[in-house]
């Protein structure tokens, strides 16, 4: 097939491309439509005809695919691939690749953006200072509550790829201890645990999994029960690793002292989401 003939399909381009990037370097490849979203309701109709399919965050069932007898290639402009069917494309010799380490230093900044928010509560400070709190107390020294150091404590790794690496790292180098979980452990000198020994053992959790079969709803009501009522959950790998009602639960019964989320289940979240209102809770 001579390559100006590809046809490239950008399914919802807005996502990676909200106007601040250039696209021309993919039209150098071959004939490129555009959408900034795209749905099931209109999927085969944005993708007719297509070689290729650059999605974001929009399923391709098997049923699409079955529908789109010139498709090649599926690009995915992520890291995870869940909403891809892999089997189905595997079987009908369709080839899908994703973008990998292309946000590690990002996430890993944003993980502990959230823990400090939990611990150091840099922003509630300042509301309060400014509301006028500090300035009624009668000593200088002024808080909400104890600030709680990262050293010494034990951070748990639920899914220890590239991305779950580095955060280790870097509790490492706040001095905290870090054990990990992942579905085939190495030989790197990391203290590999069970789920369960992860969630018990650990003051916070931090979820880096690909969410699969395996992982949907791992974080439920039992094994939250094993954390320390103390411990801290932060997700900021897939929102479908936690059973959000049962999180709720938890986090209205102190079951856990809180949780820092940047994934939902659905995205943009209903407005009657079950974590909104949650005890001890950021977003």
């Amino acid at each position: 097939m001579p390559i100006n003939k590809i046809r490239i399909a950008i399914l919802d381009g807005y996502t990676l491309n909200p106007g601040d990037l250039d696209w021309s370097p993919l039209h150098a490849l071959g004939d490129v439509n555009y959408y900034d979203t795209t749905d099931e309701s209109n999927l085969l109709h944005h993708a007719a005809n297509a070689h290729v399919l650059l999605v974001n965050k929009v399923p391709v069932s098997r049923n699409a695919m079955q529908h789109l007898p010139n498709l090649a290639c599926i690009v995915v402009t992520a890291t995870g691939y869940n909403n891809i069917d892999i089997s189905a494309a595997r079987e009908l010799g369709i080839t899908v690749c994703n973008a990998v380490g292309y946000s590690t230093e990002a996430v890993v900044q944003h993980v502990f953006s959230l823990l400090f928010a939990l611990t150091n509560r840099v922003e509630s400070h300042h509301r309060s200072v400014i509301a006028g709190d500090w300035s009624a107390q009668p000593h200088f020294c002024y808080t909400l509550g104890p600030i709680e150091e990262l050293a010494g404590k034990t951070l748990g790794i639920y899914g220890y790829g590239s991305i779950g690496k580095r955060v280790g790292e870097v509790a490492s180098a706040l001095g905290m201890t870090v054990i990990a979980h992942r579905r085939t452990p190495l030989d790197d000198g990391v203290k590999y645990v069970s789920v369960q020994d992860l969630f018990a053992q650990s003051d916070v959790v931090s979820l880096h999994a690909p969410l699969n079969k395996d992982s949907q709803g791992i974080v439920d009501l039992p094994l939250l029960r094993t954390m320390k009522p103390t411990a801290y959950l932060i997700n900021t790998g897939r929102g479908g690793l936690i059973n959000e009602p049962d999180l709720r639960v938890a986090l209205d019964n102190g079951i856990i002292a809180g949780a820092a989320l940047d994934v939902l289940s659905v995205e943009p979240p209903p407005s009657n989401h079950p974590l909104f209102g949650a005890a001890n809770i950021l977003f």
